[in-house]
């Protein structure tokens, strides 16, 4: 009877022990809560309109680690690759000023080098900026990078220690395209936002979507003379995934353009600053803007 029993479990497919084994999708993302956000919205879509699974990587430490699990196999998307990031990292190309022809680039090299997808942006850039406090600004009529000319030598500026001495878009390069500060103070990122809002630095080296922008209530300059590189933030996705799924193409492109800003800036704010988790983040997102069906005219 045992033998029996055994042989009729074994030629009978019970439920929950067959045809669930759906495939996973693995989407990386970045130590910071923008890309996990990002990430969380896309396995939510992924999850809601394709039959595959998904897992989200996160805590990874930088684009050539996201871009080197993409070209091992070990994820198939990456939910924040920047324009700027990659074309100097994963490129190894030359900083372009142009926001237009450095997106046009990486869409180009990444198919033809890792037969990879560059989706387009989102939307927004997490560019490195220039910021003041917005009493400050109003004070002194201060809109753009340009304007703090006047005020340069007694102001203090405080930036990220991997800046300082960063070729290119570093501080040698913001010198020889703007002008120099009377004292510059290398410091922790986490740490710049606090010092401009306590008074402790007049000027501060920001990330533009950083949510801690509108928690200090900081005005984020023009940089009007275009030094600081372009960084459009985009998804990645392996080629092979999207020929599996091609309903992940669809998905991208409906995400494209519908996150500004100031709309990083304030989903940032409630997952660093509120504590909201980054998947209610994500979920509350999407179903406010209903998924973005409706506004690409689907039904």
């Amino acid at each position: 009877m045992i033998v029996l029993l055994l042989v009729t479990l074994v030629g009978c497919s019970l439920p929950g022990l067959a045809g669930t084994t759906k495939e996973t999708i693995n989407i990386g993302a970045l130590g910071t809560s923008e890309s996990h956000i990002l990430a969380e919205m896309l396995s939510i879509m992924i999850e809601r309109e394709t039959e595959a699974n998904t897992d989200i990587v996160s805590h990874l430490g930088s684009s050539i680690v996201q871009h080197q699990g993409m070209t091992r196999g070990d994820l198939d998307i990456t939910s924040t690759r920047y324009t700027g990031t990659d074309l100097s990292g994963a490129l190894g190309m030359d900083p372009i000023t142009d926001p237009d022809e450095a997106l046009e680039i990486v869409e180009r090299e990444f198919q033809d080098r890792f037969s990879q997808t560059w989706a387009p942006t989102y939307g927004f850039e997490n560019s490195y900026s220039v910021a003041v406090t917005t009493e400050f600004a109003e004070e002194n009529n201060i809109e753009k990078v340009s304007d703090l000319e006047p005020f340069a030598d007694e102001l203090s500026f405080g930036v990220d220690n991997a800046w300082i001495n960063r070729k290119g878009d570093g501080y040698d390069g913001f010198q020889e395209t703007y002008f120099s500060f009377g004292e510059v103070y290398p410091m922790n990122v986490g740490l710049v936002y606090q010092a401009a809002a306590s008074g402790h630095m007049d000027i501060v080296l920001a990330y533009s979507s950083d949510g801690r922008i509108k928690q200090f209530d900081l005005k984020v300059l023009e940089d009007d003379r275009q030094f600081f590189p372009p960084y459009d933030a985009s998804p990645v996705i392996a080629n092979e995934i999207l020929e599996k799924y091609p309903k992940i193409k669809d998905i991208t492109e409906r995400l494209s353009d519908q996150i500004s800003t100031e709309k990083m800036q304030e989903l940032n704010y409630k997952a660093d600053v509120e504590l909201m988790n980054p998947r209610s983040v994500a979920m509350e997102f999407l179903e406010e803007n209903n998924y973005f069906i409706e506004e690409k005219g689907e039904k």
